[in-house]
């Protein structure tokens, strides 16, 4: 059954920062990924994939190896495969991210924020 699916709402139900969960698919890939940000990530990168970010509500600062782009509801980056890069929110931030299955969440390195396939796809 193909249902709608309401973005308020769920952002209303995440209660974790940099915890990403999957809400859509779309072509092999989890369309949408949503997500609340606050404070810094960690410097990486994803060598095989892209990696959007669609700010809906608050600021995204994505610091890049030689620039320093500030996002603001409504404004999306994309991030090419092997780009460094490091989300920055000083103020809680929703995001949507778009990103391939194969997306590591935090590329090749591993730190405490670093959330799983299966975690990241658990009910919300």
């Amino acid at each position: 059954m193909i249902t709608k699916i309401n973005l308020a709402e769920k952002f209303g139900k995440l209660d974790e920062h940099w915890s990403p969960r999957v809400v859509g698919e779309l072509d092999g890939a989890y369309l949408a990924k949503i997500a609340k940000l606050k404070g810094t990530f960690t410097w990486h990168k994803h060598d095989d994939e892209d990696e959007m970010f669609l700010v809906i509500e608050g600021q995204l600062i994505m610091e890049l190896e030689d620039q320093k782009l500030t996002l603001n509801s409504g404004e999306m980056v994309v991030v090419p495969a092997g780009v460094m890069h490091n989300p920055i929110a000083d103020e809680e931030c929703h995001v949507l991210v778009f990103e391939k299955k194969s997306t590591a969440h935090s590329g090749s390195k591993t730190i405490d924020a670093t959330k799983s396939l299966d975690e990241q796809l658990r009910p919300i």
